[in-house]
Parts: C-alpha cells; sequence; structure tokens
C-alpha cells in the first residue's frame, strides 16, 4: 500500500506504477494505492522486482511529489523437488572389498532458496541396496556396507537413492535416482582342473611337435586372473613330452618332443600342474593358486621303417685296395614286432662314377674301381634300407669314406727351375735353391732325400747341399765359367722320399752361364751379345739387315724397268724369223695362262742366254700383260 502525505482534499491525487512487471505482473489502484500482484510469482523465475510509484494530479498527470522507488522481494516456499542432475550413475569397487570402502559419491540439487528456511536442505538415503551398500545422509558418499562380496556370487547391484529437502522432515520434497555399482575381478581364487584324470592315445611314429591332447584347468576369475601356466612336475615321460599354454583357450597343450618307441614302451604317466600365473599377495592365504592332474598316454604300434645301428658311418680305406674287397658293413634292423627282412641299396645319385657297390643282404661295401687319394681324399655315399615285405618303408644313411694314402707318387721338382749363374762368380755360391713336392700325404710329413747321379757324384762344375727346410741349394765348384765356350750346363739331381717302399725320380736342373754386373745383377745369358756392336741388339741389327735388303731390292727393279722400256718389242730386220722361233709342246690355256711359258722369252729371245731374276721376269710379264 502507497500513501502519500499530501492532503487529500485540496487536490484529487492519483497513484502511478513503472518498474519491473508494472502493469503485467502487479497493478496499482491509482486512487488507493493498493498495490496487487495479478499473476502467480515463481521465487526460482525472479527473486525480487524493483519498482517506482509516483503521486500526480488527477486531471494534469503533473508530479505532485518526487517518484519513491521500492523492492518487491519474492518469499521463497518449498516448491521445489531436489534433483539429481548426473544420474543415473555407475561405479565399480574390487570384489572383497573390506567394510567401509568408499564407491562414489552422488550430488543432487534444490532450486528452492537456501538461505530462507529449510526448504533446500537435503538429506540423502538408500531406497534400494541394503544391506550391502549405505551412504552418508549429508554428504552422499556411498561406501561398502558388507565386507568380502564375492564378484563370483553376484557381480552387479542396483542401489536407488533417495534426496529429501526441509532436512529429510515430514512434508518434504524428494528425488531419486540409481547407482550401478559392477565388483571388479580380483585374484582370489585358484585354478581347477575339470576332471582329475585324463587320457590319450598316441601313434609311435607321430611327428616331433604334434600336440597329443589338452587339458584344461579352470578359474572363476576373469582376464589375466585366470591365466594359468601349465607344467609337467612329474612322470616317467617328462622327457618324451612337454607341455605349453594357450592364452586364448587357458587350456595346456600336449606334445610330443621326442621320438616314441612302442616295442620298447608302451605307455607313459604324467603328472602336470596349472597355477596362476599373477598371484594377489593380499588373497595368499586362501591357499595354493594350483592344481594338478594325472595323464596317461597309450602307444599305439606302427609300421616303422628299419633303424641303422649308427645314424652315420665313417669308414676307412687305402688308396690300393684291391677291386671287390670288403670296406665295411652298415646293419640295419626293423624296430616293429614282426621284424621285417632288410635290403641295402646305394642311393646311386651319390655314387655316379659306380665306384662302390654293397651286398643287399649282409651291408657289406666292396671296392668297385680302383680309388686315387690324390684325385678325391673323401667319398660320401647314401645308403638305403628297405623292408622286404613292405617296400614303402625305407630309411637312408650316409656314409663317409675317407680314402687313405700310400706311397704312389715319386717326388718332383715343385716348379719348372732355370738357374743362372754369373761368369764373375765366386766359388761355393749358392746359384739356385729348390724344392720338392709329392703328391703323396705322409703322416709324419715330407723329408726328401736328394743326390746326383751316380755317374755325376764327382761333378767338377757343381755341388749340392741340403737345407734344414727340406730344399736344395746347388753350388758352383770353382769361378771362370765362360759362356763362348759352353754356355748351358744340365744338372740332374735324385729326389727320393721316405715313404715305405721310397720312390724317386730324376729332375734336371737347367743353368745358363750368363754375364753379369760387377754387383751380380744378371745382364746378359746369350752368346751373339759378343759379336754385336757395342750398343746393339741383336734385334737392332736384322732391322738394320732389313731396310739395306729392301733398299737394294728397289734399286735393281728401278734398273731393270727403264732397261725394258728402252728395248723394241719386235724382231730384228736382219734376223731370220724362222731362228727365233722357239717350240713348245705345251697347250695353252688361252690369254689369262701366264704359267704354260715364259712370255718374255718370245719377246726377247736374246735374254735367253742372259741373267734375268725370277722376280724381275714376273715383273716384265705383268707390265707386258698391262700393256
Amino acid at each position: 500500500m502507497l500513501h502519500t502525505d499530501l492532503d487529500p482534499g485540496s487536490k484529487k491525487i492519483k497513484y502511478i506504477l513503472s518498474g519491473d512487471g508494472a502493469g503485467t505482473i502487479f497493478q496499482i489502484n491509482d486512487i488507493t494505492g493498493d498495490i496487487h500482484a495479478i499473476k502467480r510469482l515463481d521465487r526460482e523465475e525472479k527473486a525480487e522486482y524493483t519498482l517506482t510509484a509516483q503521486a500526480v494530479d488527477w486531471e494534469t498527470n503533473k508530479p505532485l511529489e518526487p517518484p519513491s522507488e521500492f523492492i518487491i522481494k519474492v518469499q521463497d516456499i518449498n516448491d521445489n523437488a531436489p534433483e539429481f542432475l548426473n544420474g543415473p550413475y555407475h561405479a565399480t569397487v574390487p570384489e572383497m572389498s573390506i567394510l567401509g570402502t568408499s564407491v562414489t559419491n552422488v550430488t543432487a540439487t534444490d532450486a528452492d532458496d537456501p538461505v530462507y528456511g529449510n526448504s533446500a536442505k537435503l538429506v540423502y538415503s538408500i531406497l534400494e541396496g541394503q544391506p550391502y551398500f549405505s551412504i552418508e545422509p549429508e554428504t552422499a558418499i556411498i561406501k561398502t556396507a558388507l565386507p568380502n562380496m564375492d564378484r563370483e556370487a553376484k557381480e552387479e547391484y542396483l542401489v536407488v537413492i533417495q534426496a529429501k529437502d526441509m532436512g529429510g522432515h515430514s512434508g518434504g520434497l524428494s528425488g531419486t535416482t540409481t547407482l550401478t555399482v559392477t565388483l571388479t575381478d580380483v585374484n582370489d581364487n585358484p585354478p581347477k582342473f575339470a576332471q582329475s584324470l585324463y587320457h590319450f592315445s598316441v601313434p609311435e611314429d607321430v611327428v616331433l611337435g604334434t600336440a597329443i591332447g589338452r587339458v584344461k584347468a579352470n578359474d572363476q576369475d576373469i582376464g589375466e586372473n585366470a591365466q594359468s601356466s601349465y607344467d609337467i612336475i612329474d612322470g616317467d615321460g617328462t622327457a618324451l613330452f612337454e607341455i605349453t599354454s594357450d592364452a586364448q583357450a587357458q587350456d595346456g597343450i600336449i606334445r610330443l618332443r621326442k621320438p616314441l618307441d612302442f616295442e620298447t614302451k608302451k605307455s607313459y604317466t604324467l603328472k602336470v600342474e596349472a597355477a596362476n600365473v599373477h598371484i594377489d599377495p593380499r588373497f595368499s592365504g586362501r591357499g595354493p593358486f594350483k592344481d594338478t592332474a594325472t595323464v596317461k598316454i597309450v602307444v599305439e604300434d606302427a609300421d616303422e621303417p628299419p633303424v641303422f645301428s649308427s645314424p652315420t658311418y665313417l669308414l676307412e680305406v687305402h688308396e690300393n685296395a684291391a677291386l671287390n674287397s670288403v670296406i665295411g658293413q652298415v646293419t640295419a634292423r626293423d624296430p616293429d614286432i614282426t621284424s621285417s627282412p632288410i635290403r641295402f641299396s646305394i642311393d646311386r645319385h651319390t655314387d655316379l662314377e659306380r665306384q662302390f657297390n654293397i651286398n643287399a643282404d649282409d651291408g657289406k661295401i666292396t671296392l668297385a674301381t680302383p680309388l686315387d687319394r690324390e684325385l678325391s681324399v673323401w667319398h660320401n655315399i647314401t645308403i638305403i634300407a628297405t623292408e622286404i615285405r613292405n617296400h614303402s618303408q625305407i630309411s637312408r644313411v650316409p656314409v663317409a669314406i675317407k680314402v687313405l694314402d700310400v706311397n704312389d707318387n715319386a717326388p718332383e721338382f715343385a716348379s719348372e727351375y732355370e738357374a743362372f749363374l754369373c761368369e764373375n762368380g765366386k766359388p761355393g755360391q749358392v746359384i739356385q735353391t729348390v724344392s720338392a713336392m709329392d703328391k703323396d700325404d705322409p703322416k709324419n710329413g715330407h723329408y726328401f732325400l736328394y743326390s746326383l747321379l751316380p755317374e755325376m757324384v764327382n761333378n767338377p762344375n757343381f755341388t749340392i747341399k741340403k737345407n734344414e727346410d727340406n730344399s736344395l741349394s746347388i753350388l758352383a765348384k770353382h769361378n771362370g765359367f765362360n759362356r763362348q765356350k759352353q754356355e748351358v750346363y744340365l744338372l740332374p739331381i735324385i729326389i727320393s722320399d721316405s715313404g715305405n717302399p721310397p720312390l724317386s725320380s730324376t729332375s734336371t736342373l737347367t743353368i745358363r752361364v750368363c754375364g753379369c754386373s760387377s754387383d751380380g745383377v744378371v745382364q746378359s745369358c746369350n752368346v751373339e751379345a759378343y759379336v754385336l756392336p757395342i750398343g746393339l741388339s741383336m734385334g737392332a741389327l736384322i732391322a738394320i739387315l732389313a731396310c739395306i735388303i729392301l733398299l737394294l731390292v728397289i734399286v735393281v727393279l728401278f734398273v731393270t724397268l727403264r732397261r725394258h722400256k728402252n728395248e723394241p718389242l719386235i724382231i730384228k730386220d736382219d734376223e731370220d724369223v724362222r731362228e727365233n722361233i722357239i717350240r713348245y709342246d705345251d697347250e695353252g690355256g688361252g690369254e689369262e695362262d701366264t704359267e704354260a711359258f715364259d712370255i718374255a722369252t718370245l719377246q726377247n729371245p736374246d735374254g735367253i742366254n742372259g741373267f734375268l731374276p725370277p722376280l724381275l721376269s714376273l715383273i716384265f710379264m705383268v707390265m707386258h700383260r698391262k700393256s
């Protein structure tokens, strides 16, 4: 209610209102000044309004006094229920958690005035989800209300939470939401085999690494908490079998690691263990996180190929062994109970030259062709063993044959030696050092003996000396060698080995006498060097002589051509034609025939008795044909 201090009797007064909501929400009685709300107010939409009132003259609307501003505040009432804006909620908590473990917290809001009264004072409670969980009434923190909740028993819980205003008293408004709590897994369960005894059977000829069977230990946990490793911890087949873990299927795969033999052992018993990989120390007291089971494996008989007494054979034979002599023997047997007879043969792809044979019944290997250790020391062949009752059952074995050396090669010079002896050499000077070689290979190495031929033991020019390194030095006995007297000396040397019996050969060393400088450098070893001019070699002298001969030939050709060019080609008048006719009993071949007779003789009879070189005659004949 508004009222002015003016005397109402003096003037007629009218009240007017302006500001927030004037005319729409608030209306003023222009006579009495009473203000009324013409619409329902909502504090949550607008909590206060600022208005201006003024008294004006009724007739002229002129202000009678200054305007007055006032505020209308909307007083709150509890007309809004609490709301969970982020619901519904989801949370997780590890299984087996202790009592009072915090799960999560929720928050509700109330649009009412939190300052005025208890309209916005909230209290939280659980309507559904007990006795598993509890909630703090004021903070809304949800906690576990029971210890050791087991995920394997129940994994998910639905909790209904209520928020009530007015401090939770009667008459207050409330709102609810849901919280889904999921228990996460911990490793609190050991693996457990589905059965305590497993039976498997396997053929004895199964390939190594083949899976024989699978065993599985179940674990109620999930993820990595359910992972188990498998091991063979006991049994009579621990060396023959192995077990691996399949990470996908979470089972153990038993595989064969060594060959089986039905005739040797027909069954095996294994004790396998499954143990958790990831163990939680908090639950170690709940018992060992592993389990064991027994596996029985029965070996089934199979038709097996022959088995050699050795996986490889090494035989030795001397290279001078006689043909058809026995080198060695291989043996094989049928491991089956039936024990089929065996036939032996040689894989000829490994013996293309057919140097060996084998007895098909007893496996004795014989020599078919001569051997030569110097050509090939090793021969590698493959022997095939075949069951007579089942030709598909075959086995192969490698046989290495080493050819042993015998002394069948005489030693000889290691290379072609040619020695040079200086004319100005000194007595006792080493002319050449030679070494020998022997294709044989004695066990203690080579040792050579050198000697001169018996008729040359007292050689006046040279002598020999054996060196410690098995080589031989040739020495000059005197000086004053002269290549004009003797240019080349041949020195036969006998070389003997230390074999039993020893072999020897004679090798000849060629020794050339040469002219040398004062420091022993060879300059010339030819006798012709004495007759050559000083400073000219034999090649230069030959070139000079060739030039001289060529010049002489050119001069003779030139003179001859000039001579025949000035001579007439007709017969002289004072001579009788008949006297100049020469008879030939040859039959000519026409104009192209230039070999049946000498045409130059007919043209120049005077030249018959003269001297005309054959070369000049041929040139003259060719020129005549061209003219």
